[in-house]
């Protein structure tokens, strides 16, 4: 296959359902702006999925987590327990905020936060712990909201990876005080860009209205609360548009069937690859007991970054694209410049240098998804 590009990509955004028809509507109704129907209905179809008692449409993760950033308090000088292992936006909410990020290890099985290192990094200026689901894999949430509790702070679940899936049967995204989703191009259910926000009571709910629609209280204008909107405090643009929303309206309906496919493919991946992992080869995920996933990333650990590296480019010559993932946020230039690493990060650095994704969408057959078994294994075959 080499020389013929790419046959099977590391990522594919594709419909399934009504998107192409619910564009139209929108364009139709000549209303593409923020908080038109596809955006009602958006957040309507989250409420029901998450049983979440409010839900706001945001035009990213990132614009969601800066949002909850704020109404969680961190003002400057405060700080924010988070992974290193994560995307850039986890920590720029905090710093946008006046913050600081304090990078924690994560965990060598689950890729998360490590609850058991929480404690050490707390300090007088903590304002709140910021968990990340990596691959839609929960993290210790009973530990980390008890801990939080006990220490009277916020927790904020970056939960960009894991709308559909649950710890201890709870949605991920409700088990905090503040959740956020993404909704780009790479995650199990799209709308291009795209996120969304969940608060926990109606008070929390209008101040985050008004940090969505630039400071005003536009929301209650709409459910004609009021008779005029004005500017009423701090705010951004940070609504999706009809268009966003009504891509993603059609995604949020075929919930289940895209979970079915991609669990699929995680099964195909997980039976296929065993015997390389019994081997001592690779390793594979590892889902605790009291998570239920929704397939978002399949990865594997190789022995070591030379060992991953090669892997990557051998699949590359079978026309497979297989991806790394995060520079760890405490190693990066400005990571240094405006976090806190408190203590080493062992099992960070370990972990960055030896993961590799393969590819996952709801689109990739169980066919194409046993040509990158198969690659794998010719990789180790040789």
């Amino acid at each position: 296959m080499s020389g013929q590009g790419i046959a099977v990509p590391f990522n594919r955004a594709a419909p399934i359902g009504r998107e192409l028809e619910y564009i139209t509507q929108a364009i139709s109704s000549g209303k593409l702006a923020t908080d038109g129907e596809f955006n009602r209905r958006a957040q309507q179809l989250l409420v029901e999925k998450l049983g979440a008692s409010g839900v706001l449409v945001t035009n990213s993760c990132t614009a969601a987590l800066e949002i909850s950033v704020v109404l969680a308090g961190v003002v400057p000088g405060d700080e924010v327990i988070l992974p290193s292992y994560t995307f850039v936006s986890t920590a720029n909410a905090v710093v946008r905020a006046g913050g600081t990020p304090v990078f924690v290890d994560i965990r060598p099985d689950t890729i998360n936060l490590d609850e058991s290192k929480i404690a050490a990094a707390i300090t007088p200026r903590t304002k709140a712990i910021m968990p990340m689901h990596y691959a839609g894999v929960g993290c210790a949430m009973h530990e980390i909201v008890s801990l939080a509790q006990a220490r009277n702070l916020r927790v904020i679940e970056d939960a960009a990876h894991a709308l559909n899936a649950y710890y201890d049967g709870k949605p991920l995204g409700t088990v905090g005080d503040f959740g956020t989703f993404s909704f780009h191009d790479t995650k199990n259910f799209i709308a291009g860009e795209g996120g969304a926000l969940v608060v926990a009571d109606i008070g929390t709910m209008l101040r985050a209205e008004v940090l969505r629609n630039k400071g005003t209280d536009r929301a209650r204008y709409d459910r004609k609360e009021v008779d005029r909107y004005t500017w009423v405090g701090v705010g951004g643009s940070c609504g999706p548009s009809e268009l966003q929303a009504a891509f993603l309206c059609a995604q949020l309906e075929q919930m289940e069937l895209i979970d079915t496919r991609r669990k699929a493919v995680f099964q195909r991946y997980h039976t296929g690859l065993q015997p390389l992992q019994s081997a001592g080869l690779l390793r594979l995920p590892v889902v605790p007991v009291q998570c239920q996933p929704n397939a978002h990333i399949y990865y594997v650990l190789a022995k070591d970054a030379t060992a991953r590296a090669d892997l990557q480019r051998f699949l590359a010559t079978r026309g497979i694209q297989a991806s790394t993932h995060y520079v760890p946020l405490h190693t990066s230039p400005y990571g240094k410049v405006v976090g806190r690493t408190p203590h080493p990060l062992p099992v960070t650095d370990d972990i960055t240098a030896r993961l590799l994704r393969l590819p996952l969408y709801h689109s990739l057959t169980l066919a194409e998804a046993d040509e990158v078994i198969a690659g794998v294994n010719a990789f180790f075959a040789r």
